[in-house]
């Protein structure tokens, strides 16, 4: 197998949809394991309409770029009210692959 699984979390704010259902919003990452790029994911946002979008957002982001170019992408495009959270939630699913990164290497 070519890929790794990878997850972020972050704290929900209160008042959220989601924060009914789960404590914490996950990210999670399917990461190929050479280019470090992202080849599927999920997440733990109420809808699927935005589980869906925030997908197609990840796809195709090389993490061995580091993480700025895609919290930026994030910005430029989700104006929901967990925007910090998922910011949040990538950044500790980067670490999470740096860590595992560092391991293997």
């Amino acid at each position: 197998m070519n890929t790794l699984i990878i997850t972020g979390h972050a704290r929900l704010p209160s008042g959220m949809a989601a924060k009914s259902m789960y404590e914490t919003l996950t990210i999670t990452a399917e990461i190929d394991k050479k280019y470090g790029v992202i080849v599927s994911s999920s997440c733990t946002l109420a809808t699927i309409h935005a589980q869906q979008f925030i997908e197609r957002l990840l796809i195709g982001y090389s993490l061995q770029d580091g993480i700025q170019d895609l919290l930026a992408h994030v910005r430029d495009h989700y104006y929901g009210k967990a925007a910090s959270t998922l910011e949040s939630a990538l950044i500790d699913l980067y670490n999470e692959y740096e860590r595992v990164a560092a391991k293997k290497g």
